[in-house]
Parts: structure tokens; C-alpha cells; sequence
């Protein structure tokens, strides 16, 4: 499954192991509460859904990488206390509190929130002296003499042997008792999540040109070479900074982050492409409507890779427009809240509240009436350029996934989105009874 359907599987395990009875008890006991093992490939974001699922469910989060550790850390440090057995004293040998035990603690002091995720990443890389006491921990959730909080749910991750030698194989006894979820590199997954992060429209329009490269690892003669998600996204923000500050983004910086000689080299070229693509094409000009017929001939001509990064050029533009406009909302209704709330000493403070409410609203209704205008005039562009043709589907799509884009659309409506909107899932039904009717034997009928 893709690091999207693995989030929902652990979100619906937490929602189980934190139902409680009428009598306040879990209905899943502790006991039986199976760890959640996260297996995959490093860089895919299971680190990222842990931080997403204790936002979501407001609870805690305490992360913990296991190769860090040594068995002290983990357990406790030794000491000597004195016990009486049977009228006889002793010195017996117990653990201070495991550092990873005591860390929820100290959440838990803290935030004063009872329930959390405690995530241990790499946990089948631990140091071979920690490995007895780590398949003890999964088993019975116990650290030395102390057991992770009521409420708290264990999510461990680690790779696949594959990606990584130091990766011990768990036996049949300890696998029986986790709870395992498989995770996949998966594109469409997290274009998702990287137009959340309004992350650089280069590497979004090549990887949909090249999607075999988005992840890769290999082992050559000359060691390995690999390119990951994660490595992905900090190219993609470092790129950001790197042209805001005037820094070449070259293949010297590009290989830094994706440390696959070729794929470095091909992302560079077509680096140098898009940012030239970026000053020919004049994306103000298509978004006020005033495109220039020598820009549009070119578009018409131009190959479908140029195509899309043209699109994702004009996409960016639009994203980043409808992000200010919602954000400056959103910034409204929070200022609307306080007007409405008592505000005491007279309420002095209100009138000035009211006339800085109404002097932004009437900015912000001005300037969404201009980015709405501007996303009819991207869609007027591109039935004009590309009449017919599938660049309308990718860009109905890539709108609709777009968060920025579609929580605009969805305030501020879109006439030519909404109506291409129809005709995809027309082509789309369409071509999904054509695919029935391939199936059947219509001589034998």
C-alpha cells in the first residue's frame, strides 16, 4: 500500500486501541494491543504521517530513532537497592527509568494530554545487545522494569533488508505479535503532499514526465546510488531559497540531494529548461489574458514535455495567488472572532477592530474577484492552445488536487473548471464502459 493507505490503517488501529468501554477500560487491553511495524523504504514519510496523526486525533508524540541508542539509554542505568526477604536484607540489582519511557513522561507533565503515539523509527537496526531486550519491549511494551503508559500506542518502523545491512529479520514469534503494514513508494501519493508543501514546480513537472525516477535505489561497482522522496522534497525547498537568494541551482547542489549520478545530471538539464521555460513563457500575461500570439503559436508547437512544465508553470502562478487569497480569509474569520468576543474596558478597541475587518475584506473580495478572473483566463489559454487534447484533463486534475487551488474554487466557484470537471468524469465513465464491454464475449451472447 502507499504511505496514504498506510496512514489511514494506523489511524483506524489508534481509533480501536483508544475506544474504551462504558466503564472507562480500553476495549482492545493493553496486552493485546499489537505494535504497529511500518515497513519501507527510507525517505517515504513515516516519520511525516506519525506528526499528521497526532495533529489529526490531539494527542501526543514522542519519536525516537533506535539506532541512536545504546542499552543503557534504552533501558536505564543499573543501580543497587537494599530489599528484606523473609527477615533477611539483600542488595538487588534494578534500572533507573529507560530515557525513551521517561520522555513520555515528561510529554505527559507537560501537555497534560493522557494519550499519544510513542514512534520508535529503525527498530530492526538496533545494536545487537539491545536486540533481546527490544523483541521483549514488542512483546509485553516494558523497557527494564517499566511499561509504556496506559494510552500510549506503540508504532515502530524500519526498512526492508534490502535498503539497509544492519536490518535483523524478526522470528515468527515476535511478527506474530505486531501488527505489519507494508508501504510502497507511490508519485501520485506524494504529489499530494507536495503541493501541500507548495513545493518547486520543476520537480513536480518532471517527475510527471519521468515518474520511474522518483525513487531508486541500486548497488553498482561504484557503491550505491539512490534518489528518495525525502530527498526530493529538500531539493525542492532548498531550490526555493536558492533562486530567492541568487544561488545557482546547478547539478553540483542538485547532487547533493539526489545521489544517483544520472538522474542528478537529468534533473539539471531539464533545470536549465524549466527556468528557461520560465522566462519565455509570460505567465502574468496568460493569467491576465493578454497572451501574445507568438507565446500561444509556441505552445501549440511545443512538445508535450514543454507542455506540462508550462502547466505546472502556470499552476505554481495560480496555486500561489489562491494561497494568499484563502490565507488572508482564513486571517479574517479569525479577526471576526475576536471582534465578536468581549473585549471589556468599554470595548474601546472595537471600533478600530471593525474598520481594519472591513478595510481587508474589501481588499481581499477585490483581489479574489482578480485571481478568479485569472483562472478563467488559464483555462480560456489553454482550450485555445491545446483544444482538445489531454493537457485540459491534467489540468482539471492537478487543480483539483492542489489544495490551494480547490479550497478557492470551492469559496469562489469556477465556471470553466467546473465544466471540464463534468466532461472528465463523462470521459472517464465513458471509457470505464467501454472497458466493461471489452470483457465480454458479445458472439456468445
Amino acid at each position: 500500500m502507499n504511505i496514504k493507505e498506510a496512514k489511514v490503517q494506523i489511524k483506524n488501529a489508534m481509533t480501536a486501541y483508544l475506544s474504551k468501554d462504558a466503564n472507562g477500560r480500553y476495549e482492545i487491553p493493553i496486552e493485546r494491543q499489537r505494535p504497529v511495524f511500518l515497513v519501507g523504504a527510507p525517505g517515504i514519510g513515516k516519520t511525516a504521517i506519525m506528526e499528521q496523526l497526532a495533529g489529526e486525533l490531539n494527542i501526543g508524540l514522542v519519536s525516537y530513532s533506535m539506532t541512536h541508542h545504546t542499552r543503557q539509554s534504552a533501558l536505564g542505568l543499573p543501580l543497587i537497592v537494599r530489599k528484606n526477604f523473609g527477615g533477611t536484607e539483600f542488595d538487588v540489582s534494578e534500572y533507573t527509568m529507560s530515557e525513551i519511557i521517561a520522555s513520555v513522561y515528561e510529554q505527559m507533565e507537560t501537555t497534560k494530554v493522557r494519550e499519544g503515539i510513542l514512534f520508535l523509527d529503525e527498530i530492526n537496526c538496533v545494536s545487537e545487545n539491545l536486540t533481546p531486550s527490544m523483541l521483549q519491549f514488542l512483546q509485553f511494551k516494558i523497557f527494564g522494569r517499566h511499561r509504556v503508559p496506559d494510552g500510549w500506542i506503540v508504532v515502530t518502523a524500519g526498512n526492508p533488508p534490502e535498503y539497509n545491512k544492519s536490518v535483523r529479520e524478526f522470528d515468527i514469534v515476535t511478527m506474530d505479535r505486531l501488527k505489519l503494514i507494508q508501504v510502497e513508494p507511490d508519485f501520485e501519493t506524494w504529489k499530494q503532499y507536495a503541493y501541500q508543501k507548495f513545493l518547486h514546480a520543476a520537480v513536480l513537472t518532471y517527475l510527471e514526465i519521468k515518474k520511474n525516477n522518483f525513487y531508486i535505489v541500486e548497488t553498482t561497482v561504484e557503491g550505491k546510488h539512490f534518489v528518495t522522496a525525502r530527498g526530493w522534497d529538500d531539493l525542492a525547498q532548498m531550490m526555493r531559497l536558492s533562486e530567492k537568494h541568487g544561488i545557482p541551482v546547478d547539478e553540483k547542489l542538485i547532487g547533493q540531494y539526489l545521489q544517483h549520478p544520472r538522474v542528478a545530471r537529468d534533473f539539471a538539464a531539464y533545470y536549465d529548461l524549466f527556468h528557461k521555460y520560465r522566462s519565455d513563457y509570460q505567465v502574468d500575461a496568460i493569467l491576465a489574458g493578454n497572451a501574445a500570439d507568438t507565446i500561444k503559436d509556441r505552445a501549440r508547437k511545443a512538445r508535450f514535455d514543454e507542455r506540462l512544465a508550462l502547466l505546472g508553470l502556470l499552476l505554481e502562478a495560480a496555486a500561489a495567488q489562491t494561497r494568499v487569497v484563502c490565507e488572508g480569509e482564513d486571517g479574517l474569520l479569525q479577526l471576526k472572532e475576536q471582534i465578536k468576543a468581549p473585549a471589556g474596558n468599554g470595548d474601546l478597541g472595537l471600533p478600530a477592530l471593525r474598520e481594519d475587518f472591513n478595510r481587508r475584506a474589501e481588499a481581499l473580495k477585490l483581489q479574489a474577484k482578480d485571481v478568479a478572473a485569472h483562472l478563467d483566463n488559464l483555462f480560456l489559454f489553454c482550450e485555445d492552445v491545446f483544444p482538445g487534447g489531454q493537457e485540459l484533463i491534467i489540468l482539471v486534475t492537478d487543480l483539483t488536487m492542489n489544495p490551494h487551488c480547490a479550497l478557492f474554487i470551492s469559496r469562489h466557484g469556477c465556471p470553466e473548471y467546473f465544466a471540464h470537471s463534468r466532461d472528465l468524469l463523462f470521459h472517464e465513465r465513458r471509457q470505464e464502459i467501454t472497458e466493461q464491454l471489452d470483457t465480454l464475449d458479445l458472439d456468445n451472447l
